[in-house]
């Protein structure tokens, strides 16, 4: 029989291959991981619909392979151990053809569903989206709509439609030794998203300084009885709570932009990511209802989802759901910077290094931490007072933090 990869789930339908768990010969049981594959979202593990014996490996390291793909072959178990029926091929899901009616039919006066990328794209072309077919929930065009359409366009009328002509090669190898590697999935994908996200949203970013003296102060007092809880008291972990703090004051910055609906869409739940530094590219987990947890409950959360990120054991929903970003570079040396909207959210906040500095304290000059801070925001959505009022905030929360809030 044949193990076959299955379907990935929705926005997933093809994977690379970066680790194989099993060998020829081996004798493996049913829900047993085979290979961990990477999406453009993690890296998950793929199990074994079957127990038995390991013939033959049909793929390799570095493989792209789609559900219905075979990853192995297998035979019965020694002793006649019952093996599982081969599962049948996942058929790819055939998007309708350009000039066709779209699959789920649209409603008459309601603003027809498509991301901003799409919208934007379809705007400079000059199509008119209410006449292309969407493949996605409830007729949703998507990027691969619009490219079939324009390709339909373009087999119809070849001398209407100039072909964009293909990215030019350079022999960088001419000038001196060069080393090459392919693209990963995860990059492509950050690559996406950072391009989707400068494409779609006018951006710009509030600065200003936070005075940490005193909270850096409480750090270092409780940082101790943190780590005999088996946690580490960062300046993340105050970040989540002063940034959950501001959010509550200024709920625009919670929000995200519904541009089917024409609609702002305020969040009552506090999801905060987390835009972790690997190796491998930069991933954004999620802490969930970070208003409700304690700093010892947020501190043993951060810790665990940063280490899963950079082992790549990140499951896709803990990388959903997120309501407000943070980028804390401090730790690797950063000063002030301009962060990336996370997009479908609206607001984003950067930190940097903080140093000391000489400031002004009730009319003397004292040496004082004083920490880069930047909110990068989606201009459609929020106006700039607004973004002031937040940043506002969102310092005097830094310093003026509770204590009470620190203690075990």
């Amino acid at each position: 029989m044949d193990i076959r990869l299955p379907s990935l789930g929705e926005g997933a339908d093809s994977g690379v291959v970066v680790n194989i768990l099993v060998k020829e010969g081996e004798t493996i049981q049913k829900d047993q991981t085979i290979i961990e594959l990477e999406t453009d979202k993690a890296v998950g593990s793929i199990p074994s619909s079957a127990t038995g014996v390991v013939q033959k490996i049909k793929v390799n390291v570095g493989d792209k392979i789609s559900a219905g793909t075979v990853i192995l072959s297998m035979a019965e178990a020694a002793g006649g151990v019952a093996v599982a029926p081969a599962a049948k091929p996942v058929m790819p899901v055939q998007r309708p053809a350009a000039g066709t009616a779209a699959a789920t039919p649209r409603v008459p006066g309601i603003p027809v569903a498509a991301s901003p990328t799409v919208r934007k794209l379809a705007s400079q072309l000059g199509i008119d989206l209410a006449g292309v077919p969407g493949s996605g929930n409830g007729g949703r065009i998507e990027l691969d709509d619009l490219r079939a359409y324009i390709q339909g366009l373009m087999s119809a009328q070849p001398a209407a439609v100039e072909k964009k002509a293909a990215p030019a090669r350079v022999d960088f190898a001419q000038y001196g030794p060069v080393l090459k590697k392919p693209v990963s999935a995860l990059r492509k994908t950050i690559a996406r998203r950072m391009s989707e996200s400068w494409a779609a949203v006018p951006r710009v970013t509030q600065f200003d300084e936070a005075d940490i003296t005193a909270l850096n102060d409480l750090r270092k007092k409780y940082a101790p009885a943190y780590e005999k809880q088996g946690a580490k008291l960062t300046l993340t972990v105050f970040a989540i709570k002063a940034a959950v703090a501001a959010l509550k004051q200024h709920p625009l910055f919670n929000s995200s932009l519904d541009e089917a609906a024409d609609e702002i869409v305020l969040k009552e739940y506090f999801h905060i990511g987390i835009a972790v530094d690997t190796e491998h590219g930069l991933m954004v987990p999620v802490i969930r209802d970070a208003d409700k947890k304690s700093m010892l409950a947020l501190a043993k959360e951060l810790d665990e989802l940063a280490g899963k990120t950079r082992d790549r054991k990140l499951t896709g929903d803990q990388m959903k759901g997120g309501s407000f970003t943070i980028s804390n570079q401090g730790g690797i040396g950063s000063g002030a910077f301009t962060p990336i909207v996370n997009v479908p959210e609206v607001a984003i906040l950067g930190l940097g290094r903080g140093a000391v500095k000489p400031a002004v304290v009730a009319g003397k000059i004292e040496a004082r931490l004083l920490m880069p801070v930047a909110v990068s925001y989606d201009h459609r959505v929020v106006d700039g007072g607004e973004a002031v009022r937040f940043t506002v905030d969102l310092v005097a929360a830094f310093q003026n933090f509770d204590e009470k809030d620190v203690k075990i």
